[in-house]
């Protein structure tokens, strides 16, 4: 277990370090965001794979308004190989506007990285397309654990437009 942490450390060290708070070209911040309707529990429906999340199912995202504005950022997943939960904590804070999604987010000290919504349901909030600081991130979360195929086809078009490797694409396990 422990050998898997630190490894979850130093990938995410990596990620950080390299990271910055860019949006990868092509990519727009949805505008009119409302944090407020952001918060709350989103469920992994799609990614691409990255070492602090290999081999995980069931991952959730929860956000929660921390007293000075931030947001804390609390992910959460099944490690299938182990058969246990993992948890990470983070916090995340705007990067330009508050009304633009595009936060950045740190699991590690001063070290963020950018989170870029740049597709969400704008009437309920139920589906939201994020990337990270370039092409090699990204997420498709929901509100639900399950999507319908009509929506899974919409993020894999919109990704393929934006020139995202769908080939690397995992459709995560939630049950």
């Amino acid at each position: 277990m422990w050998k898997r942490l630190s490894l979850c450390v130093v990938a995410c060290c990596a990620f950080l370090l390299s990271g910055c708070v860019s949006v990868p070209n092509g990519v727009t911040p949805v505008k009119n965001f409302d944090l407020e309707r952001y918060l709350g529990t989103w469920y992994e429906i799609a990614r691409l794979d990255h070492s602090f999340e290999r081999g995980m199912e069931q991952v959730t995202a929860t956000y929660s308004l921390r007293e000075d504005g931030s947001v804390t950022v609390a992910n959460r997943g099944f490690v299938t190989d182990d058969a246990q939960w993992e948890d990470a904590n983070g916090v995340a804070k705007f990067t330009n506007e508050e009304d633009e999604g595009h936060l950045k987010v740190s699991f590690f000290g001063p070290f963020y990285a950018s989170y870029v919504i740049f597709e969400l349901d704008n009437e309920e909030y139920n589906y939201a397309f994020v990337t990270g600081p370039n092409r090699d991130y990204l997420w498709f979360l929901s509100r639900t654990p399950e999507v319908d195929e009509a929506l899974k086809q919409r993020f894999l078009d919109k990704i393929e437009q934006l020139n995202f490797d769908t080939n690397e694409l995992i459709w995560v396990a939630q049950k």
